[in-house]
């Protein structure tokens, strides 16, 4: 018993040793400059938050730049307002125009630059999300956003590094969006119209030859209850047979 016992807690104290070492390595593997969420829809507008975590045990991170792919234009780019922050905004000539509603955009915003005030910025510890509005997303499978994180003590984090399908993710991995291709949309506000109606009718039909078919089966089981009772009584008032 004494034997099993100690192996028991063996088996756990390894167990433990290798959860906390998987755990560290999630932990560091993932302390990284994101994009959520990280998936969104071409042509679509979406809200999204570079969330920056705080690596330094000693400094904050007191500048966060953002660089948006060249590649990959957007013509609606709008930040929120984050408390002790204060954000820049660049633009960029872009050749084609980008069609945003019927208009043509020569430029489009290629970086933002987030500034914490005064003796603020993201302690050790914390992390801290900028939200962005996007869109209409562009037509492609991804978008690379190479970010640069600035320290109060002077030491810069490049998240500039793209991923490389089929590898290991990079030591400093930049921010990556991945994009789906939108579904086919109507001609015309009107033209799903009847397709819609069809889709609620048929929902209705269903619904209803399901509410049929229960209260079908509560009938059908009232009855049998009655039937049930009506011969148990009979067979209770009935004088038993002579032999």
């Amino acid at each position: 018993m004494i034997r099993l016992r100690r192996s028991a807690t063996v088996a756990a104290l390894t167990l433990a040793a290798v959860a906390t070492t998987v755990l560290g390595l999630a932990g560091s593997a993932s302390a990284h400059v994101t994009i959520n969420p990280a998936e969104g829809k071409q042509g679509g507008y979406s809200r999204f938050a570079f969330r920056v975590p705080n690596e330094s045990d000693t400094a904050s991170t007191v500048k966060v730049e953002v660089n948006l792919p060249e590649n990959a234009p957007v013509g609606s780019v709008s930040t929120m307002p984050v408390p002790g922050w204060t954000v820049a905004v660049e633009k960029r000539k872009v050749d084609p125009p980008i069609e945003v509603h019927g208009s043509q955009l020569t430029e489009a915003v290629s970086k933002l630059t987030f500034t914490a005030a005064p003796n603020g910025g993201v302690k050790p510890g914390e992390f801290q999300e900028f939200p962005v509005s996007m869109g209409p997303l562009p037509q492609v499978d991804t978008m690379v956003f190479k970010v640069l994180q600035t320290y109060s003590d002077g030491n810069v984090s490049r998240w500039i590094e793209e991923p490389t399908p089929g590898a290991e993710e990079p030591e400093n991995p930049a921010p990556v969006l991945k994009l789906a291709a939108a579904e086919n949309a109507p001609a015309s506000p009107g033209a799903s119209a009847p397709a819609a109606e069809a889709a609620d009718d048929d929902d209705d039909a269903e619904s209803g030859a399901a509410v049929a078919l229960g209260v079908a089966g509560l009938v059908a089981g009232l009855g049998g209850l009655v039937l049930g009772g009506l011969a148990f009584a009979r067979t209770r008032r009935e004088p038993a047979a002579k032999s």
